[in-house]
């Protein structure tokens, strides 16, 4: 009995602590990645985005071929913006415009992320475009990579862009802790939930899904549940071999480049 009411305890308290530190666990924030040119990105301008509640969101951009695409690059969790600046030249070589963007409290900026917050900065974003660039919703490819496929999606039901890119999407975030915490009823603790799958056939935009069918952190099968409940024009590239992270080792910014060409014509 003293063993049974132990393990209830040690249960109760494991899952309080994941309760109270989740934001922490989900939002692995990163500090300041440094200059472009230490990236080899020497015609990067660094700007700052402001959102709606006085936060400066860091950020890359690169102004290319006004008659090619306009990427907006919504980065995943973990890491800062320094570590996706290989993934973002490979699209500058062509000369597409990018717009690489730091989420609140990732890449040294001030702010707390959120599931809202997210979402504000997401907004803000846009809101940028509007202002300062000559670029319209036709001519954008919004662009998430796993966390950031949550605003990715969530801006797509809003607006109709050029195309939505998502790589390594997951479902909603209480899917993926369920993988992980499997004997918590993460459907009630989880905060942030990021409900793609709600969302994903109310988007406006074609789409396009990479994933890698041996993802270690958020399972291929969630993928291939988004690709088939969307409604609008799409398209699936899995890799055999790619892991969460590692999908550009496989080229998969040719696919990126030939889909939304594809539809740019």
């Amino acid at each position: 009995m003293t063993y049974i009411f132990s393990a209830i305890i040690i249960y109760i308290f494991i899952g309080l602590c994941l309760y109270v530190l989740q934001r922490r666990i989900l939002f692995n924030t990163s500090g300041h990645p440094g200059s472009p040119k230490s990236y080899n990105l020497n015609k990067i301008k660094e700007i700052n985005i402001p959102t709606s509640d006085g936060i400066d969101l860091l950020s890359w951009y690169y102004i290319g071929d006004k008659n090619l695409p306009f990427l907006v690059y919504f980065h995943g969790n973990s890491f800062h913006i320094g570590d996706r600046a290989h993934r973002i030249k490979k699209y500058i070589d062509k000369n597409w415009s990018v717009l690489l963007v730091s989420w609140r409290g990732f890449g040294g900026n001030l702010g707390k992320p959120s599931e809202k917050n997210l979402y504000e900065d997401g907004n803000a974003v846009l809101s940028w475009i509007s202002k300062n660039t000559y670029f319209e919703n036709k001519q954008i490819v919004i662009y998430g990579e796993s966390l950031g496929s949550g605003v990715a999606v969530e801006l797509g039901t809003k607006s109709k862009f050029l195309s939505i890119v998502l790589e390594a999407p997951f479902m909603s975030i209480p899917e993926v802790a369920q993988k992980r915490y499997k004997i918590f009823p993460t459907k009630y603790l989880v905060k942030d939930k990021f409900d793609n799958y709600s969302k994903i056939d109310k988007i406006k935009s074609p789409l396009l899904i990479l994933s890698g069918k041996k993802d270690e952190i958020v399972p291929h099968q969630h993928s291939i549940q988004l690709l088939e409940k969307a409604k609008v024009n799409k398209k699936g590239v899995f890799i055999d071999e790619a892991i969460h992270n590692n999908l550009y080792d496989f080229g998969i910014e040719k696919e990126v480049i030939k889909f939304n060409l594809e539809l740019w014509q």
